[in-house]
């Protein structure tokens, strides 16, 4: 499922984004006293966190918040304006700053690692797509974030752009499988250790000569890790940290080819 964000009405929608969030004055009939956007946003994260976004609906927003669907549209047009909004203030949990102490490389990395909690702790993330930006200061909060961490290289801002975007797009790849083998268990009923037990062992019955087939493969072998992390979630983590690190060390040889050193 992908979820396009910006397509509600694109006043209302900036003005909700960059506007403050403060209760509504009662000024005759309507919602009870008490509701804000800001309650109404937290909800819907909390629900979308649980259920993910197909659980998510005006109705289902309402009735966590103890009233209709109707009382919240004084306060939010409708789903599509608050996509926007669970969408851009998620962003903001980013940290703002970190430490540049160790250089601008230990900074990169723990700003991927925080990248990667963050999608991991709210996964209906992965399915906003990046291709309609909403353009609130929760995104423009990580752009700066990005652009500041790794500007630190000295290289120019025009190539740092490009290395922001690579290594959103290295955090998102990896983290999605980490979030689908969570949701494939929670959905299906069945742990990854069952299913993979099974396949494995129908691979062995029916394909015998696999090996000989797939030789490369083969020479993977099984990984030997002991781990209490499920398999998949495991193999996305160490291809996020060794995505990263291999960006970064393209980043460090872009930098001492910039210098005219070899």
């Amino acid at each position: 499922m992908v979820v396009f964000a910006g397509q509600g009405d694109a006043r209302r929608s900036m003005e909700l984004l960059w506007g403050p969030r403060v209760v509504a004055p009662r000024t005759g009939p309507g919602p009870k006293p008490g509701l804000s956007v800001e309650a109404i946003v937290a909800a819907a994260i909390d629900i979308a966190d649980a259920e993910g976004m197909t659980a998510l609906s005006m109705r289902s927003v309402g009735e966590r918040l103890g009233r209709t669907a109707m009382a919240l549209y004084t306060y939010v047009p409708g789903k599509t304006e608050l996509v926007d909004l669970m969408y851009d203030r998620t962003l903001g949990e980013l940290p703002s700053s970190f430490p540049s102490s160790d250089g601008w490389r230990a900074a990169a990395l723990a700003l991927a690692d925080a990248l990667w909690d963050l999608h991991l702790r709210h996964p209906w993330l992965l399915q906003v797509s990046p291709a309609r930006p909403v353009l609130g200061p929760g995104e423009f909060h990580v752009q700066e974030t990005l652009l500041s961490v790794l500007a630190a290289t000295g290289l120019p801002l025009a190539r740092v752009r490009w290395v922001v975007s690579a290594l959103f797009n290295v955090v998102r790849g990896s983290v999605q499988a980490a979030a689908e083998s969570r949701q494939a268990a929670r959905e299906t009923g069945l742990s990854e250790e069952d299913w993979w037990g099974a396949r494995s062992a129908l691979l062995g019955e029916l394909v015998p000569d696999l090996p000989a087939r797939f030789p490369t493969v083969a020479r993977l072998g099984p990984s030997v890790e002991v781990s209490d992390e499920p398999y998949l979630e495991r193999e996305a983590r160490l291809s996020f940290e060794a995505g990263v690190e291999l960006l970064l060390d393209g980043v460090e040889a872009a930098i001492v080819k910039a210098s005219g050193l070899r």
